[in-house]
């Protein structure tokens, strides 16, 4: 899998960034935290393309729904 991010020490000291890019990771949730859209997110970033943030998106939906169960019922 060609995964939407890498993590390299030479590029910000190993912080995951988006794939040819230099945007870090964490600046995508900063925005949907914030309530921004990706629309904003991409229009701030031009560097980082559309399919990295939707394919970024769908793993962290993956790994939640994997390791950390989403409804859990009452005791």
């Amino acid at each position: 899998m060609n995964y939407p991010y890498i993590i390299d020490k030479e590029i910000l000291g190993g912080e995951p960034v988006f794939r040819n890019s230099r945007v870090p990771i964490k600046i995508l949730f900063e925005y949907l935290e914030a309530g921004k859209s990706i629309t904003d997110f991409l229009g701030n970033y031009p560097s980082v393309e559309n399919k990295y943030v939707i394919q970024l998106l769908e793993i962290s939906l993956k790994y939640l729904e994997n390791n950390y169960p989403l409804f859990v019922a009452d005791k």
